[in-house]
């Protein structure tokens, strides 16, 4: 009988946000929906656990002045001890594999903005300990406050090379070079140091530009210019800084959001980009970016979201798709719910 009403109940709130959201596809119940954090959800990041996959870990931002970087089990618990609070702002959050540190040591690595004091961090994964001392100062030849306010990030790991950088947005800019691309250089004592490369990336001008996402395999560096399209650009700074695509736009109601990128073989897979003021989701193909379909996976304003398309438990056989909810909170999906293969 419980299973019953329970049931009934997520049926009744699948409708309560078919309704505060407009969509008119049918919603799609998440498979765990987290504890919630203090403040406000902004932004997760999947690692998977390379010795046990049903050990992985979602960080997720919790964005305020009392901020942190939450850990998330598979169930949907806090990990309180795997957890970074104490956070001034903490915006957007990615992670990377293998960051060697020096000639016998590689870590993975988790990084995130803190806006509030104009700089990123940097931890180990699954240690969680900081490997930036006390964080790196961004868009520091700026002279006015307002475009030195990190947002968004996301970590790029050459294939040339194995060198890893760090592309960061922030809460306004310029029509042209909105972007920083840092690189960061590992030192002799275990500590890791940011280098600006370059700065690049076309802005509209109409909002701002918060999620970045990489594709890691294809070279690419995409980014949601809010009102206007996603845009698309080289992750290789040898390549240069033309713009390659700027495309997708006519498919938002409003304010484009976070991006995750579902990697399958062959460069097969897709671009997953939240429609926020529709409460939908809109699916590009990884190939060509042409428009897929879109879903209705019942979040409210959702701002970032990510993906991984290997298994990792039972629950999520076919891999994990997680999208911040505006209520606190994130939710978990078996991969397979959002019918991409």
């Amino acid at each position: 009988m419980d299973k019953i009403l329970n049931k009934a109940l997520f049926g009744c709130l699948l409708l309560a946000f078919a309704c505060k959201t407009g969509s008119k596809l049918p919603p799609i119940a998440p498979d765990v929906i987290t504890e919630k954090t203090i403040n406000d959800t902004d932004d997760p990041a999947i690692w998977v656990n390379p010795k046990d996959a049903s050990k992985s870990i979602v960080f997720g931002t919790d964005k305020e002045t009392n901020g942190g970087v939450y850990a998330f089990d598979l169930e949907g618990k806090i990990i309180t001890d795997k957890s970074i609070t104490g956070i001034k702002r903490p915006n957007n959050v990615d992670l990377v594999y293998g960051l060697q540190l020096n000639d016998s040591v590689k870590t993975d690595i988790i990084a995130f903005t803190e806006r509030e004091r104009n700089q990123i961090r940097l931890f180990s994964v699954p240690d969680m300990k900081p490997l930036d001392n006390g964080g790196y100062p961004v868009f520091s030849d700026e002279t006015d406050t307002e475009l030195k306010l990190p947002m968004g990030i996301a970590l790029y790991k050459s294939p040339q090379d194995g060198t890893v950088y760090a592309i960061v947005g922030r809460k306004s800019g310029p029509s042209e070079g909105y972007l920083y691309q840092y690189k960061l250089n590992p030192d002799s004592s275990g500590s890791v140091n940011a280098e600006l490369v370059r700065k690049f990336g076309n802005f509209s001008e109409k909002k701002e530009i918060e999620a970045i996402a990489v594709d890691h395999e294809m070279g690419y560096i995409y980014y949601s210019d809010e009102q206007h399209c996603i845009r698309k650009y080289y992750a290789e700074p040898s390549k240069g800084d033309q713009e390659l695509s700027c495309f997708g736009g006519g498919y938002f109601k409003s304010d484009i959001e976070g991006i995750a990128i579902a990697t399958y073989e062959n460069g097969e897979g897709y671009l997953i980009v939240s429609n926020q003021q529709q409460g939908e989701f809109n699916i590009f193909s990884r190939q060509d970016n042409s428009f897929v379909k879109a879903v209705n996976l019942s979040t409210l304003e959702t701002d970032g979201c990510d993906v991984v398309t290997v298994p990792l438990n039972s629950t999520f056989s076919s891999g994990l798709f997680v999208a911040m909810n505006d209520e606190k909170n994130f939710f978990f999906y078996n991969l397979e719910k959002l019918g991409l293969k």
